[in-house]
């Protein structure tokens, strides 16, 4: 008898030491006892679970990167891209992770696939490339929306890459590109009507004190003489032209 009161006893002591589980600060466990689950989670530190009588799953509650693969989108305006994100999520409610769905990894790349898909089919191809910010906000919102009731937090969620179709993109090049072209135009005719605007000041300044013009000459003498070249250049006022045509035109005159 004495034996076998210590087997049984090493076959307790053994059965206890096994039923000691050890949880993580970050880990909960979901105990079932007998099929049916408890009120409460465990966790963390150590907890007795005692089978087969009980049956824990661990359950994490750190956050969780989720990366969508490629998805291809068709635009509002009929544009084929390819889209992937990236999701950012944790469990916190870990009872009804486990109970609501068999596998919410799974379920929730699937999800995040689908709103993809759906949210960025209702956009235009200029919305998708340049109010991305919004267009998380949205998908964030619809898949925080849908799962809530699995008692998953959706922290973030950000559109990784949009890959265009080559054609597109040069279509996009040659639009950036007039884009440009229209706004050096722009900055050029704006430079011309300032300078047409100096040009008129500078116009009536000389016209109040007609030696200015000759200072002019002058400078222009100055700048030229100062590069090394042989060609001298000696501007002429307009008004001699003017004085030597009223002349000739009194010579040319018929005397009475």
């Amino acid at each position: 008898m004495t034996d076998v009161s210590l087997i049984a006893t090493i076959i307790v002591v053994l059965y206890l030491l096994s039923s000691i589980k050890i949880l993580a600060e970050y880990e909960r466990g979901v105990v079932f006892r007998l099929g049916r689950v408890l009120p409460q989670p465990k966790g963390p530190g150590i907890v007795l679970v005692f089978q087969p009588i009980d049956r824990m799953v661990r359950v994490s509650l750190r956050l969780e990167t989720l990366e969508v693969p490629g998805q291809d989108v068709v635009t509002r305006d009929n544009v084929t891209v390819k889209v992937n994100a990236v999701i950012f999520f944790r469990v916190v409610d870990p009872q009804r992770a486990v109970l609501e769905v068999s596998n919410f990894l799974y379920t929730t790349s699937q999800l995040a696939q689908t709103t993809l898909r759906s949210i960025l089919g209702e956009v235009e191809l200029d919305e998708l490339l340049s109010q991305r910010e919004r267009l998380n906000l949205r998908l964030q919102g619809v898949l925080d929306q849908d799962t809530g009731p699995w008692g998953i937090k959706v922290a973030k969620v950000e559109v990784k890459q949009v890959d265009l179709p080559d054609i597109m993109v040069r279509a996009i090049a040659r639009q950036a590109e007039a884009e440009r072209e229209r706004r050096a135009k722009i900055i050029h005719a704006e430079g011309e009507f300032l300078a047409s605007q100096k040009l008129a000041e500078a116009a009536e300044v000389i016209q109040r004190q007609p030696v200015a013009i000759q200072l002019r000459y002058l400078q222009t003498l100055v700048e030229i003489g100062s590069e090394k070249n042989t060609t001298v250049v000696f501007p002429l006022p307009v008004d001699i032209f003017a004085s030597v045509s009223k002349i000739l035109e009194k010579a040319a005159e018929p005397k009475s």
